[in-house]
C-alpha cells in the first residue's frame, strides 16, 4: 500500500501526491509563463479576438513572441485559432480546456484588486 501513494518533500510539495504536484507544477509552467495569463486573461472574455486585438490587451509583449505563445497555448489546447472562410481573417478564443480556467482568473482578478 505504501509503494502506491508516492511522496516528494520538496518545496510546497511536501506530503503531496507526487503526481497530483507535478500536475500542479505543469499547469504552472503553462499559466504562470510570461504573457500566456494577460493572454489568456484577455480571452476569458468569451469572444474570439484578433490578434491586434490580443495586442491591445498584452501591450508589452512583441508580436513574435505572442505569436510564439499563441501557438503554445494552441498546442496545450488551451487556446483554439479560427480562420474566416469568407475573409481569411484569423481570430483566437479559448478551448473548452482553456475556458475551464476563467474562474481561476476570476479569482487571481479578485485577489490582485484587493492586495495588489
Amino acid at each position: 500500500m505504501a509503494q502506491d501513494v508516492k511522496k516528494q518533500e520538496i518545496g510546497d510539495c511536501s506530503a503531496v501526491d507526487y503526481e497530483s504536484c507535478n500536475h500542479f507544477i505543469n499547469a504552472f509552467k503553462i499559466i504562470g509563463k510570461k504573457w500566456n495569463g494577460l493572454i489568456i486573461s484577455s480571452l476569458c472574455a468569451g469572444d474570439y479576438m484578433r490578434f491586434k486585438e490580443l495586442t491591445s490587451c498584452v501591450l508589452d509583449c512583441s508580436d513574435r513572441v505572442l505569436v510564439e505563445r499563441l501557438k503554445e497555448l494552441e498546442k496545450a489546447d488551451i487556446v483554439k485559432r479560427s480562420v474566416d472562410r469568407e475573409t481569411n481573417i484569423i481570430s483566437y478564443g479559448l478551448t473548452k480546456k482553456g475556458a475551464e480556467l476563467k474562474p481561476v482568473f476570476d479569482q487571481i482578478h479578485d485577489w490582485a484588486d484587493k492586495w495588489v
